[in-house]
């Protein structure tokens, strides 16, 4: 969406395909019972310049919410609160030695400025080395599988580099308080927004339009097949999708190309939204490190968001990350709904049967690229070997974590080259793209 309302500013013709019924992707809302939020749960950092800078330009800059939110621990079988320095030092299961560790590495990491240097490095190793074995296996280790599985064993160190740098940024604003940030209405008002904006500006979007196939033209140009919606030709493309769903539909990419492609390693997402009739904590997120809960962290929205956003009521999300391949992804709902429910009643025993109004489950299997060692040296240029196509999508950001404020930050450091070749070409139209009638 942030190329296609950057192109069409610079005067590009442009045509937005997207498979889903509306936009969004990843952002995008949905309804749990009669309350429409976001199907996956986003903060805004006050540090999310290039977010607040399009929100601005949507005119919703003003609606942003900003809130000191709190942070628990649930760890040998106790919810801690670790919100400030002083919980921090009165947190039973590290020693004092553990402590100082773990708060040198944090601060090392926020310091460091070669990023490229931790691609070479194991994340396990490199927290080892900073934090100690102890440190590693209470605090680390079960952080790491909870966000990434088994697949932490060939994560480099910048993984860990690039989340801690994003929650630093937000501090370096001038504030040491923990602030996060919703605009009233969630994703669903801002989208809707966008997609006016688009529409208005001349952009054309198609919905349910997947794109099948890509291929050059014999007239020139790249045609492309978007199934029951139609056909089209255009001067260029920019796919947006997934690696793996790239080297499948671009035709004509060399043999190279779609070895790296396939190569990436993604890690998707089983995402639980549940409505509630009263608040769980005071937490907005609980980090877990208890091997039996089936699920990554407790995500408690309504510690963030005024609970008249929700009609009075308390949402909450339960994710779950996994290799695509997981058996977690072909669980019913049902099967689902009992696991979660009976881990999370073991958290908070008081939480009863009839609190719970609504449970929905979010299916992802490619969420985000997992950061395997030297990992940028790998990866695939965006502007292929097939005159006029490229591939931008989120395994792009390189030394930074998947967030929205990040996806729109790669959309406008791409738009310089996509620009260039336009200008080369003397297209008149540049795709995510633009019909050639």
């Amino acid at each position: 969406m942030t190329l296609a309302h950057r192109l069409r500013g610079r005067g590009e013709r442009v045509t937005l395909l997207e498979a889903a019924d509306s936009l969004g992707g990843l952002a995008s809302a949905w309804h749990i019972d009669d309350v429409m939020w976001d199907r996956h749960y986003h903060v805004i950092l006050l540090s999310d310049t290039h977010l607040r800078e399009l929100l601005g330009e949507l005119g919703l800059e003003g609606e942003t919410r900003w809130t000191e939110t709190r942070t628990g621990f649930f760890t040998d079988g106790t919810l801690h609160s670790m919100s400030n320095a002083l919980e921090f030092l009165r947190f039973p299961p590290l020693s004092l030695i553990e402590k100082v560790r773990l708060a040198g590495t944090i601060f090392y990491a926020s310091r460091v400025r070669d990023w490229k240097r931790l691609e070479r490095i194991p994340v396990a190793d490199w927290l080892r080395r900073w934090s100690g074995q102890g440190t590693f296996e209470k605090i680390w280790l079960p952080l790491l599988r909870a966000k990434l599985g088994e697949c932490y064993r060939r994560t480099s160190a910048a993984f860990i580099w690039a989340t801690i740098a994003r929650m630093y940024a937000a501090r370096r604003t001038g504030l040491k308080k923990e602030m996060f940030g919703y605009v009233r209405g969630g994703y669903a008002r801002i989208l809707d927004r966008y997609t006016d904006v688009l529409r208005e500006s001349g952009v054309e979007i198609e919905l349910a339009a997947p794109v099948r196939r890509i291929e050059r033209a014999h007239g020139g140009g790249l045609e492309v097949d978007y199934g029951d919606t139609g056909q089209g030709t255009f001067d260029q493309v920019v796919m947006t999708t997934p690696a793996s769903v790239a080297a499948r539909v671009c035709h004509g990419l060399t043999d190279d190309e779609v070895r790296r492609f396939e190569e990436i390693e993604y890690v998707g997402i089983v995402c639980a939204s549940l409505l509630l009739k009263r608040p769980l904590s005071e937490y907005y997120i609980t980090n877990i490190t208890e091997s039996w809960v089936p699920f990554t962290a407790v995500i408690e929205m309504s510690a963030l968001v005024d609970r008249d956003q929700f009609g009075g009521k308390t949402l909450v999300y339960l994710p779950k990350y996994a290799s695509p391949d997981d058996p977690v992804f072909d669980r019913s709902d049902d099967d689902l709904r009992q696991a979660f429910l009976d881990a999370l009643r073991r958290m908070h025993p008081d939480l009863a049967d009839e609190d719970v109004l609504a449970f929905r489950v979010s299916r992802v299997r490619h969420v985000f690229a997992l950061p395997t060692l030297d990992y940028s040296e790998k990866l695939p240029p965006t502007k292929t070997s097939v005159p006029g196509l490229h591939v931008i999508n989120s395994a792009h950001i390189v030394n930074g974590t998947l967030n929205v404020n990040e996806t729109v930050q790669l959309a406008e450091r791409t738009m310089p080259e996509l620009l260039a070749d336009a200008r080369s070409e003397a297209a008149p139209s540049v795709a995510a793209g633009s019909h050639r009638r």
